[in-house]
């Protein structure tokens, strides 16, 4: 039977934000979560990058990490116990560059009652038919959730959510900087200069009633006020959980 994507509350951290599990310890309130999104997982662990990098700039900083994690099976086999404790339902971040390793690892978490749903992650470029496959061969009891860059969530999202999609949404906005003016570093851009920018895609994507949740730059009530009332089903909040809570959201 296929699951449902329902939220409780419509509030939930961005996949990379929190780790691979809810953790009480790390000051969080997870009573206003409506679900817990994992850091990315991959069919195989990765390593962090050789040479990671935070880099600030006015409004915001890039960050470049590799995206390490033990895989998902050794994550499964760690978290799936604390998962169900959490009594959280939870969202598997899952990347998903390649369709067939990306539906083995969809249905292997077909069976985990605490799983409520799927978000797809994809390598930047990655063209419109091999998202569009993936969502063909992955659909199945599990919801799925596409998160596309800003330039594909109004050109690809409709079609995605017509064939079967449960929602959309909105992975970091990638950039670069030369820090030292001998070497550019790319990699996912965080920060409130986003939110201006997410916010008209969230307005756009409403009206074409695609069902949007809002991720990127949001810091603050207000941001979270703001991205429902334009129209997102959920918000994700990403890197102003890091930061003292007086400061962003409490």
């Amino acid at each position: 039977m296929k699951r449902d994507l329902y939220f409780s509350k419509p509030l939930m951290n961005a996949a990379g934000s929190l780790g691979f599990t809810p953790d009480p310890r790390n000051g969080i309130d997870f009573d206003s979560f409506g679900a817990f999104v994992t850091n990315p997982l991959s069919l195989r662990p990765r390593l962090p990058t050789p040479q990671p990098a935070m880099i600030e700039y006015p409004g915001g900083f890039l960050l470049h990490t590799g995206l390490p994690n033990p895989g998902l099976s050794s994550a499964v086999k760690k978290y799936e116990s604390r998962w169900a404790r959490s009594g959280m339902s939870i969202i598997v971040n899952l990347m998903a560059d390649r369709p067939e390793e990306t539906k083995k690892m969809v249905e292997s978490l077909e069976a985990i009652e605490s799983v409520m749903a799927v978000e797809l992650g994809f390598a930047p470029l990655l063209s419109d038919d091999i998202i569009l496959m993936t969502l063909e061969m992955c659909l199945g009891e599990i919801p799925l959730i596409f998160s596309l860059p800003i330039e594909q969530v109004l050109s690809l999202g409709p079609k995605l959510i017509q064939d079967g999609a449960q929602a959309i949404s909105i992975s970091p906005p990638r950039g670069a900087l030369n820090p030292d003016s001998s070497s550019l570093v790319t990699g996912r851009l965080y920060g409130p200069s986003l939110f201006p920018r997410i916010l008209d895609v969230i307005h756009s994507a409403s009206k074409l009633d695609i069902p949007i949740i809002a991720s990127g730059g949001i810091w603050n009530e207000k941001d979270v006020a703001d991205s429902l009332s334009a129209g997102a089903m959920a918000v994700q909040v990403d890197a102003s959980l890091w930061v003292p809570k007086e400061a962003t959201i409490s």
